[in-house]
């Protein structure tokens, strides 16, 4: 698996910039196209009670303004034969997918919040939306007090050995190698199941037969890692999935998790609306969620 072009949709905030640190590591290190895209949104901009449009002077400054922002990556990048930048009009996140479509866009990085004041991962939100729809991973950033560790220097890698983990495995794979970093392979065993189940019982080995799916999963994961020469730490854990990796991403600093958007029925499944969702709310690292469906490996 390679990135080859990442883009980064950019508003000139914060988390926008925080986004922009990483997307040009990763860049580097993979020796990635970067495309910077920013979009002017006149709607938004005229509000809902403006039936006369907008002043042409406004609209120019609101161009002008994307131009600046776009600008401001492209000399943070430094890499001209390498980059590409381009406003547009229109809304926001479809005019993103639309631009992942027409441009063979690997992966997407952006931030969580931008101008618009909202200060929490919300229903609606551009970011939202992009995370949904996107036929590529798309990285999520919030806007951190603390500089990053870039490169990474470890990656957190929920699995349930699931088909979609296993697309999200496979990136994680490729970026632990590129940015030569530890690999953490975490299953969490969801104990709520237990309290949901009818009158609260389980059979007494079913806790133990999704240990031991856990420790298969981490397993066949740390056997690649090991392949491609990437150091790998294994764990399986009880508790709730957002609940315990949020714990391990602090106690181990990792620097980024990557997962995927959906996982094994029966399970709380690894949906956007769910643990991925969750950790995107409240997590204090970058999470790189990923479609299912992606049969690409990281094997070269």
């Amino acid at each position: 698996m390679s990135i080859d072009s990442i883009l980064i949709p950019t508003d000139g905030s914060a988390p926008a910039d925080t986004a922009t640190q990483h997307a040009l590591s990763l860049a580097s290190q993979f020796g990635a196209t970067v495309h910077a895209l920013a979009v002017v949104d006149l709607q938004q901009a005229a509000g809902p009670f403006n039936a006369g449009g907008l002043d042409a002077t406004f609209v120019d400054r609101l161009k002008e303004q994307a131009d600046e922002d776009v600008k401001h990556i492209a000399n943070k990048w430094a890499q001209p034969d390498r980059f590409q930048g381009t406003v547009e009009e229109g809304m926001p996140s479809e005019t993103i997918l639309e631009y992942v479509q027409d441009n063979d866009i690997d992966l997407v990085a952006m931030g969580t919040h931008g101008r618009t004041g909202v200060r929490r991962f919300v229903l609606g939100s551009v970011t939202e939306h992009v995370l949904r729809e996107s036929p590529v991973p798309v990285l999520a950033t919030g806007a951190s007090e603390e500089e990053p560790t870039l490169p990474y220097r470890n990656v957190l890698v929920p699995t349930d050995g699931s088909d979609c983990a296993t697309a999200a495995v496979d990136h994680a794979l490729a970026i632990a190698r590129v940015c030569d970093a530890t690999l953490h392979a975490l299953n969490v065993v969801d104990e709520s199941i237990i309290v949901g189940s009818p009158g609260g019982v389980l059979p007494a080995n079913y806790l133990e037969s999704l240990e031991q799916m856990g420790e298969e999963a981490t397993g066949a994961l740390a056997e690649r890692a090991t392949e491609q020469g990437v150091d790998v730490e294994t764990v399986v854990e009880k508790g709730r999935p957002a609940d315990g990796i949020r714990a391990y991403a602090g106690d181990h600093d990792i620097d980024l998790v990557v997962m995927g958007t959906h996982g094994r029925s029966g399970m709380e499944r690894f949906l956007l609306g769910s643990t991925t969702e969750q950790l995107i709310r409240t997590g204090t690292c970058p999470v790189l969620a990923v479609p299912g469906g992606d049969e690409e490996t990281a094997e070269e």
